[in-house]
């Protein structure tokens, strides 16, 4: 190791201890112990260019021990990513671009949020997959534009989580021989030893899921570290692990190797102790960094910034030779246009017959995949039921990476991180499908794809009591609500065709926020009120005679049809009530006041909410004069028309709600 890079190493673990220091909060153990392993990585072995930090071909880096984030606004800030001393000095303050965990869109270089342990690893795993996908469809002989590694930083805590085995269990499976991933080897948790609470052997772990497994005992040896890493790129056939043992805190003797490392500042006397023992100069002083790590750290930055100059000639050479792939490739990494897709009759065709909108789902699947070409996604083991085959365009697989379906597996967690490593990634445009109970288990990555305005979509099929027989432990509940309450989702739930079909409309052009489209085993009839209206979240999709009505019906979904039919009978008794269908609270609340006065006027205080779950969140709609017909208990097991009168779901009850409200 020569001087230069020892000292570039200690920068690195200097920077990080004196911002965490400022900030009083913070965790120091991590940059401290692995930042011999970012240094080496960054400098030797990875392709990026911080003068253009979106190129497509640059390796991806993931940090998923994200409580380390001090270690990557370090490099961030050496290699000239934007990141300032004074942002640095800033640490975990309001408003600053150096938040306590990474956030991808907020801060330049940072390539996915996060925090949640685990959740780094399989976003990971997502973007191997996009790389190998995109390099099965566009590489040529003697032209590899698509030729990147995703790495990714890992400590025990990520191994923990069941998310990290979901996740590299499919990355084995696949073969992607692209991902490699680094773990920092400490055995330290925040509450001491890892040996309380974790003492599988991780390499045969690692081994059993298919991966290459490489040992580094000293990590701080870089040249040890570099050969791993370029035994691993070696490696064509399997993703790889390399474990590299280090000590958390190394370089402070007060708290090197102990857990009192992992979450606290250092204090400040022990900084000056830890400078002192690396051979800092000016120890006393904060934040001083010689010139001629500025003078490295630039030197590495325009080679990686060659890197890239080198790519963008192969690139211009592939276009001339293959104009048709370049016209491919502007259409993989371009939004779809929406004005077209709206005035698309084909897209909007549907049969007038009773379908379930899983069904209709399925079709608007296969309507798009030919104006998306980037349309890419599966299902959790639940193709068949989900209707999330694309037809004629074969499975992702080791043997097959065009493929444009994925067999994810039953891993919903890991499924959901993956779907948000795809999207970061680029060129693909993910969806990822289970039974709409299971999104319990994708919930914490569902949140991470709002908190980083992904458009990602997720079909969640059998959605209600409907799914019948197989009773409350697959029947949703709370779902709608747990999904509604998470910011920047849009909740979709269609009634019929028309209402699907604005569903995968509002999926395919959103271009910041998650679609969750929520979808009903059972067949539904076409409504005759139904309309692109839907796309402002609710509308009156069947309106009383009066200029005020006696009372208003709101539901979504299956539910539509029973207020409509609710609607009819109140007619006969001299009841006029109009009927909302509100597939998407989310939209509906973005829309203009006058609009929503339109639509669910103030002075008619007589409202119904109907559906067939929790009512927590309609309280806001039917007031304190209205009333719900919907779920206040689980499900039970019988055929879903039994279920549907057992639990009130019908129209004489939905009738009677009605007269109860109307004064």
């Amino acid at each position: 190791m020569s001087t230069i890079d020892t000292t570039c190493v200690n920068a690195i673990r200097v920077l990080s201890a004196d911002a965490i220091q400022k900030a009083n909060s913070g965790h120091p153990g991590l940059p401290l112990g692995a930042a011999p392993i970012a240094y080496e990585l960054w400098a030797n072995h990875m392709n990026h260019n911080a003068k253009d930090p979106k190129w497509a071909n640059r390796d991806r880096f993931i940090l998923s021990a994200g409580h380390g984030s001090m270690l990557l606004y370090s490099l961030l800030h050496f290699y000239g990513y934007g990141l300032t001393m004074d942002d640095i000095k800033q640490f975990r303050q309001d408003g600053s671009l150096t938040p306590g965990h990474p956030e991808y869109g907020h801060t330049t270089g940072v390539e996915a949020t996060t925090g949640p342990l685990g959740a780094g690893l399989g976003m990971a795993v997502g973007m191997a997959m996009a790389e190998a996908h995109l390099a099965a469809v566009f590489n040529k002989p003697g032209y590899p534009v698509v030729d990147h590694y995703t790495f990714a930083l890992c400590g025990d805590g990520c191994l923990m989580e069941g998310i990290s085995s979901e996740a590299f269990s499919l990355a084995g499976t696949l073969g992607l021989s692209k991902l490699i991933v680094l773990y920092d080897s400490n055995n330290i948790s925040i509450e001491g030893n890892t040996d309380i609470a974790f003492t599988e052997n991780v390499q045969a772990r690692m081994a059993a899921f298919g991966f290459q497994t490489i040992t580094v005992e000293d990590g701080t040896d870089l040249d040890a570290i570099g050969k791993a890493i370029e035994e691993a790129k070696a490696d064509k056939e399997h993703p790889s692990f390399i474990t590299i043992k280090t000590q958390i805190g190394y370089g402070c003797p007060a708290k090197q190797g102990s857990a009192a490392a992992h979450g606290s500042p250092l204090g400040e006397e022990n900084i000056v102790a830890m400078k002192e023992n690396l051979g800092w100069p000016k120890p006393q002083e904060t934040f001083y960094i010689p010139d001629e790590v500025y003078a490295h750290y630039a030197e590495l930055s325009q080679k990686a910034g060659a890197a890239e100059a080198d790519w963008q000639k192969l690139f211009d050479d592939y276009a001339a030779k293959f104009p048709e792939m370049k016209a491919k490739w502007d259409a993989f990494h371009s939004d779809v246009d929406a004005k077209a897709l709206l005035n698309n009759e084909a897209f909007w065709a549907y049969e007038d017959k009773p379908q379930a909108t899983r069904s209709l789902s399925g079709t608007m699947i296969n309507r798009l995949k030919d104006i998306m070409p980037q349309l890419f996604g599966g299902s959790a083991d639940l193709a068949p039921s989900n209707k999330t085959e694309m037809k004629d365009e074969g499975f992702f697989s080791k043997a097959d990476y065009s493929g444009r379906n994925v067999h994810f597996g039953v891993r919903e967690l890991a499924m959901g991180a993956i779907t948000n490593g795809l999207a970061l990634h680029g060129g693909v445009r993910p969806y990822a499908g289970t039974f709409f109970v299971f999104s319990d288990y994708m919930k914490p990555m569902i949140r991470l794809a709002a908190l980083m305005s992904l458009p990602t979509t997720y079909v969640l099929t059998h959605d209600s009591i409907g799914v019948g027989e197989d009773g409350p432990t697959h029947e949703p509940i709370e779902q709608l609500a747990m999904l509604r309450s998470l910011p920047n989702v849009n909740v979709f739930r269609p009634a019929d065709a028309t209402e699907t079909a604005v569903g995968w409309y509002l999926a395919a052009t959103s271009q910041k926020t998650p679609t969750a489209l929520v979808l009903t085993r059972q067949n539904l009839p076409q409504l005759a009120g139904s309309s692109k209206e839907a796309l402002k979240g609710a509308y009156v999709i069947a309106d009383a005679k009066k200029a005020v009505p006696d009372a208003i019906i709101m539901a979504s979904g299956s539910e539509v049809e029973l207020a409509v039919n609710a609607k009819d009978e109140l007619a006969k008794e001299g009841v006029d009530v109009r009927v909302v269908s509100m597939p998407c609270l989310e939209l509906f609340e973005q829309q203009d006041e006058a609009y929503k006065e339109q639509v669910l006027p103030k002075a008619v205080r007589a409202r119904v909410a109907v559906e067939a779950a929790s009512d927590f969140g309609w309280g806001k709609y039917v007031g304190l004069d209205g009333t719900t017909v919907s779920m206040k208990s689980f499900g039970a097991s019988a055929p879903a028309g039994t279920l549907f009168k057992k639990f009130g779901f019908t129209t004489e009850n939905v009738v009677a709600a009605v007269k109860k409200v109307v004064k």
